[in-house]
């Protein structure tokens, strides 16, 4: 029996879904009333599929199971799952659940791809069944990237959860359960205390956009990409481990390393990252530069793969 992923909202994060899905042997149906939305997810299709085929296909993988439709409630229909992908704009997502909360079966998952608001919030509208109506949210690309949040709300049962559990690791996700509802999740809360500080360096004059990037490329990024942050430390302190780390560099913590606050985008700071990010591209199109990330990223989770298989185990712990 095919399984059916249901998207609406057909911007990159939606088409990485779609990809996904595509590249797992479901049937993908969708709908997103912008025109030309549809030439425009083949065409990202046609350009994720080469990455696809070199990490694996599933069987039955082909980008024409893929449908688009003209309603929502069309969209619904058939779903075992449904992905929201609509601007990041809360009174938008809480109309856009609410009708799809109405109109979808009282069994299927409905998930939100925000990566800042909380499912209690996104759920207020809803009056079928809203405890189906989650966070999960991606990292792009979604096609290549496995890690998805899975965020209840307060009227979420925990079985609602497992649910959704079963269905994004049946998409070859791996599903992080958040324990509690906070805004920004996990991983965007980490990613954006990294990126404010890295704001305030380009606006003191410390370094550029392209040093800042070669920082954390050949350096911490290099860690993190198989250990993370905790155990990367855990390794700084020796056959001691994580104790003598935070007994040694502990007190450090306290020094003004950092700054908790986002420096004002002024028109000069924005020039500087504009002009330092451009710099970077040295004029290659963003589809050129997709590619070579998704080169990178096939090749780098066959080597997280290689020296951490356990990650296997953690699917019943996260």
């Amino acid at each position: 029996m095919s399984r059916q992923l249901s998207v609406v909202g057909t911007g990159v994060i939606g088409n990485g879904w779609i990809a996904r899905a595509l590249a797992q042997g479901w049937d993908v149906v969708a709908f997103d009333p912008a025109a030309g939305a549809e030439a425009r997810t083949r065409a990202f299709v046609d350009n994720a599929w080469e990455s696809l085929t070199r990490l694996g296909l599933a069987g039955g993988a082909d980008p024409a199971r893929l449908t688009f439709v003209d309603s929502l409630e069309s969209v619904v229909e058939g779903a075992e799952l449904i992905q929201e992908n609509v601007p990041e704009r809360l009174e938008l997502k809480r109309e856009i659940l609410a009708r799809l909360d109405a109109v979808a079966a009282p069994e299927t998952i409905i998930g939100s791809s925000t990566s800042g608001f909380k499912p209690s919030d996104l759920q207020q509208d809803c009056t079928r069944v809203p405890g189906r109506v989650i966070v999960a949210h991606p990292f792009n690309p979604v096609y290549l990237l496995p890690l998805v949040e899975l965020v209840g709300g307060s009227v979420t049962v925990p079985a609602e959860v497992d649910t959704a559990r079963d269905l994004y690791q049946a998409l070859a996700m791996r599903p992080l359960v958040v324990r509690r509802e906070l805004e920004g999740h996990i991983a965007d809360r980490l990613m954006e205390a990294l990126w404010r500080e890295a704001l305030h360096l380009v606006n003191d004059g410390v370094a550029t956009t392209e040093e800042i990037d070669a920082a954390v490329v050949y350096g911490c990024g290099l860690r993190w990409s198989l250990m993370g942050t905790f155990l990367t430390f855990h390794l700084a302190g020796g056959d001691q481990g994580m104790r003598h780390m935070l007994e040694q560099f502990g007190p450090a913590l306290k020094l003004p390393w950092t700054r908790l606050e986002a420096p004002d985008l002024s028109n000069e700071l924005i020039d500087r990252v504009v002009k330092g990010c451009e710099y970077q591209a040295a004029g290659r199109p963003v589809a050129e530069l997709d590619r070579r990330r998704d080169d990178f990223l096939v090749e780098l989770l066959g080597l997280v793969q290689k020296y951490w298989p356990e990650a296997e185990g953690l699917k019943g712990r996260l």
